[in-house]
């Protein structure tokens, strides 16, 4: 009994609804090719190989992982810079005040926010940032699917590669559409959100070629942990540099041009699959198409729409991803007005403690996924138990963290913590339905 704990107790309960242990290398045979079954299994001991130490795919993950940080930071410098760009109203300020009776606030804290003056350059009301903050949105909801039907035919080297560099080069343009009208303003943040919507389903149509399953969890958690990185130094540094002498454009264009500069190194050194890159070692190669298998050729599938609406896998992975990304994308929105205006937290702090969540998730995913993978290799879990129980845990526990702040109240620390657990936490999906997705 001393063996018996909460993974074990985990993998008896499913047992008994119908999911047993799985073995990884049972499972990796049932999924590789016939041709390369042999040769492939003479090669599995050699994992000390040092192609398998860091390889070809390892600098695909780096390169992912430094795209989807500028992927990230160009989504939400918008939400800081919008605070710079925008005048501020004699009303505005009593309205601070109003709101402060939500918590206890200091007389000092009072005496700033009535002498604080914001000196931005457009006159938009409410109705208007919030058709700016939301145009983004609107744009990447419309290609999500088309970015992975077209990374399919085209490769996910190009379409991945095109969506980042557009954006940038959207976003370097954004201050002289902004200063042309509000109307040009949000059709670029509809375009970005266009370009940026094809990244995801390009990223794990690339996957599926380059990395195997034992690796895809922590290689998954790596690369998406680019988007935390992202939005920690984003939200971080976007305050000070509004600051500047150059102002709030600078914001748009140094991470703009980060877009641009990235896309060069990304076209020179990815590749579609393991079988067009020049340089990767047989080993590697072999050791990749082990687990990922040969991929179907360039012929032509009729998309099987009632399987895929009537299928119980597909609907589950979506409600999930749903709700995950419902919560994800509510606190990255509201968290930096609710620092400042429930609990008072100055710019500067609000910028740091905004970026404190997503800095914990990305340690938390790194940590997590590596420990899922090595109990998939030992099989102690299966892929499925593994998918389930992150799954579990990157739904119930933000949920109860976020339940907790109301209790929590004005305790601006505690709250901090409880947002840094919910947010953290979420981490386990790319261990879960996120990897469902290959």
């Amino acid at each position: 009994m001393r063996n018996w704990n909460f993974l074990h107790l985990w993998s008896w309960l499913l047992s008994h609804v119908r999911y047993s242990r799985v073995n990884l290398v049972d499972d990796l045979k049932h999924q590789s090719p016939p041709n390369l079954q042999q040769k492939d299994d003479e090669n599995m001991g050699h994992s000390n190989s040092p192609d398998l130490r860091f390889g070809k795919r390892h600098v695909l993950i780096i390169l992912l992982f430094l795209g989807f940080a500028g992927v990230y930071a160009m989504r939400v410098n918008l939400s800081v810079a919008i605070v710079a760009m925008v005048k501020s109203h004699p009303h505005s300020q009593k309205q601070i005040v109003r709101v402060d009776d939500t918590c206890p606030v200091s007389v000092s804290q009072k005496r700033q926010a009535m002498s604080s003056e914001i000196k931005g350059e457009f006159d938009w009301d409410e109705k208007t940032q919030g058709m700016i903050l939301g145009s983004f949105f609107y744009g990447y909801l419309l290609t999500n699917y088309l970015g992975g039907r077209l990374a399919e035919r085209l490769g996910g080297r190009l379409i991945f590669g095109a969506g980042v560099t557009l954006t940038g080069l959207l976003t370097v343009i954004s201050p002289m559409a902004a200063r042309h009208s509000s109307t040009a303003f949000v059709i670029i943040r509809i375009l970005e959100g266009m370009t940026e919507g094809v990244t995801f389903p390009a990223m794990n149509v690339m996957m599926s070629y380059w990395i195997p399953p034992q690796e895809r969890a922590r290689s998954l958690a790596r690369i998406v942990g680019g988007c935390q990185i992202g939005t920690v130094v984003t939200l971080s540094i976007s305050g000070w540099l509004t600051q500047t002498e150059w102002g709030w454009p600078s914001v748009f264009i140094i991470f703009g041009l980060y877009g641009l500069a990235w896309g060069c190194f990304w076209f020179m050194y990815a590749y579609d699959s393991p079988d067009l890159h020049p340089t990767i070692s047989t080993t590697e190669k072999l050791y990749i198409k082990h687990g990922t298998g040969d991929h179907r050729k360039n012929e032509r599938l009729d998309v099987p729409w009632q399987s895929i609406f009537t299928s119980t896998p597909f609907l589950v992975v979506i409600a999930a991803h749903v709700g995950q990304n419902w919560g994800f994308y509510c606190i990255l929105t509201e968290l930096p007005t609710y620092l400042k205006n429930i609990q008072h937290f100055d710019m500067k702090q609000n910028g740091i403690l905004s970026a404190m969540p997503y800095l914990v998730m990305w340690l938390f995913s790194l940590v997590y996924s590596t420990y899922m993978d090595h109990l998939l290799e030992k099989g102690i879990l299966s892929t499925k138990q593994i998918r389930q129980l992150s799954t579990v845990i990157a739904t119930y526990i933000p949920m109860i963290s976020l339940l907790l702040i109301p209790w929590a109240g004005c305790d601006g620390h505690l709250v901090v913590v409880l947002i840094c657990i919910a947010v953290g936490t979420t981490g386990a999906s790319f261990c879960g339905m996120h990897c469902a997705f290959q």
